[in-house]
């Protein structure tokens, strides 16, 4: 008799097999029946002649989120600083968002620092040395402009946030052991100087989200294991419960490479989701563990499937958007899959998770944004860096149309196209 220990490791070596087979994915021991026609495997390898999608070219959310960027950008570059505060303001006022969820404010904000910030990423890249005019040049303006504006909040954000950005440009994405020491105290310098731009400030008291996202960023950068950051996101949450995002970098930030610990991240996702279930049911749990459980696989390994999966649903029928619903799919059937066959136990609840692809997609999707894919193939990471848009689109879309074809194997093998409609799936022969 075998002993619980072996039978739970051939169980789940057996399981995991099955679930790669039904994905897909090879395995040591498969073996293609003989029975399918090398024709319809042929139309598998080639996904793009067995389905039929829509593809736009972008997405309402990429047109709202550009018309805000270059918004920003506009009046920043005309010197119409009043105009830019006021719209800063009202965005902030009125939680606008784009269809994706982007805050209006924040992405004015971002196009109105973009030049700052472009300048010393290239400035850094080409070799500058600490206090080259290409360094300081666009920051010491930004200063001034704060100056002229008699301190004004909205524009104090701005330049926080361009603080901010310009530290992590010194402090690059290394290892702290590779960072030379002045980067590192370039760093630091830009991060004191947010924080002591954002003393005056309190995000609850203005009611400002984007006050209180500006002193979330700026906490993330100061490794200080005191600082009470889940107090910050709490407030955060509470201003604007309907943005996923700020849910979303919690859950990171409770991780315990960064201020938290394991416990820290069940505790805060579940009293996320009691303080949001009116918005988004168990939705709250699911985007605090969201991209935690797919860089960390301790955290995979201990979330509450159960509880992530109804989140997973909630999510949808509150946000039933194509773009919710490409994040979704994309994070089960792309980003959750990097780290399988690494942990067992991980792999155990990435293994549920990642079955939820298959009703996200015939259940719900009628379209496909391949950005979203591609995002998901390197983990959501916001540092990634895109040196053509359109080659990355592309993978993104070879990747989703070799995922979706995937989930639909059966009928593909049996000769038929899937044509996604808005009404749902429908097929006939190829």
């Amino acid at each position: 008799m075998l002993s619980r220990s072996r039978y739970m490791t051939r169980t789940f070596s057996s399981a995991l097999t099955s679930f790669k087979a039904r994905l897909g994915l090879r395995t040591a021991d498969t073996v293609l029946p003989d029975t399918v026609e090398p024709v319809k495997q042929q139309l598998l390898a080639r996904p793009e002649e067995c389905l039929s999608i829509p593809v736009p070219d972008r997405s309402a959310d990429d047109l709202a989120c550009q018309a805000a960027h270059e918004r920003g950008l506009f009046l920043a570059r005309q010197d119409r600083w009043q105009e830019l505060a006021k719209e800063i303001r009202d965005a902030d006022s009125n939680r606008l968002t784009t269809p994706g969820g982007m805050p209006v404010a924040e992405l004015l904000a971002f196009g109105a620092r973009h030049d700052v910030i472009q300048s010393v990423e290239h400035a850094l890249a080409d070799g500058c040395r600490n206090g080259d005019a290409a360094l300081t040049a666009g920051i010491n303006g930004l200063e001034a402009v704060l100056n002229d504006m008699q301190g004004d909040p909205y524009i104090t954000m701005v330049l926080a946030l361009a603080h901010i950005d310009v530290g992590w440009a010194w402090r690059g994405t290394g290892w702290d052991t590779i960072v030379p020491k002045l980067n590192r105290n370039r760093c630091a310098a830009h991060f004191d100087r947010a924080c002591q731009l954002l003393t005056p400030f309190c995000g609850l008291e203005m009611d400002s989200p984007l006050v209180a996202s500006t002193r979330c960023a700026v906490m993330a950068g100061q490794r200080d294991p005191g600082t009470r950051i889940a107090d910050y996101y709490e407030d955060l949450i509470d201003l604007a419960p309907q943005n996923h995002r700020h849910m979303r970098a919690l859950g990171n930030h409770m991780l315990p490479r960064w201020f938290g610990s394991y416990d820290e991240l069940e505790l805060e996702a579940r009293r996320t989701a009691a303080r949001t279930q009116d918005i988004w049911g168990a939705g709250g749990y699911t985007w605090v563990y969201f991209d935690a459980i797919a860089i960390d696989d301790t955290a995979c390994a201990r979330v509450d499937v159960d509880f992530f999966l109804d989140g997973l649903r909630d999510i949808v029928e509150v946000r039933p958007n194509q773009e919710m619903v490409n994040l979704l799919a994309a994070f089960c059937a792309v980003a959750l899959r990097n780290g399988l066959g690494l942990n067992e136990q991980a792999d155990l609840a990435r293994m549920q998770i990642i079955d939820a692809a298959n009703w996200l997609i015939r259940e719900h999707l009628t379209e496909l944004h391949p950005m979203i894919w591609a995002h998901a193939a390197d983990g959501f990471d916001n540092n990634a860096r895109v040196t053509s848009a359109s080659r990355f689109a592309a993978r993104g879309r070879a990747d989703a149309l070799q995922v979706i074809a995937d989930q639909f194997r059966e009928e593909i093998s049996d000769g038929l196209r899937v044509i996604f409609t808005p009404n749902g799936t429908k097929t006939r022969p190829i």
